[in-house]
């Protein structure tokens, strides 16, 4: 099944490239039961990860830049983005996860999505 979306200007074009780069990520990537998806939505400000099992719809664990106890924190959107990283890993390992699919949200591995990345891996959980 083909998807279009419509080319456009400035940041419109970067919205649009995201989509796409989205759509096919999610073609390849589902969460099950013993390996959920791990989904990482950017915006300009803040970070939000999600520990989804797709089978049920279920969201297993969630962290964001905007929890009280990452939102005061010193450092640049890439600290924050580690912060958020290993918040998420060691909610999803209180809830029993132990290895995850990794979603980019169709944003580039690159810059706060792999500082998140890198810090959830380094909390333990397997991707």
């Amino acid at each position: 099944m083909a998807f279009g979306v419509k080319i456009a200007k400035g940041d419109a074009y970067k919205r649009a490239a995201i989509k796409r780069r989205h759509i096919r990520v999610r073609k390849k990537v589902s969460g099950t039961a013993e390996r959920p998806r791990l989904v990482v939505t950017r915006s300009n400000r803040h970070m939000v990860a999600q520990v989804i099992d797709d089978i049920q719809g279920h969201t297993l664990a969630s962290a964001s830049s905007m929890d009280s106890s990452i939102r005061g924190v010193e450092g640049d959107k890439s600290a924050q983005a580690k912060q958020v990283g290993a918040l998420v890993a060691e909610r999803a390992k209180a809830a029993g996860v132990e290895a995850v699919v990794f979603d980019r949200g169709g944003n580039k591995y690159a810059g706060r999505i792999a500082a998140l990345a890198d810090a959830a891996r380094e909390a333990g959980l397997r991707f």
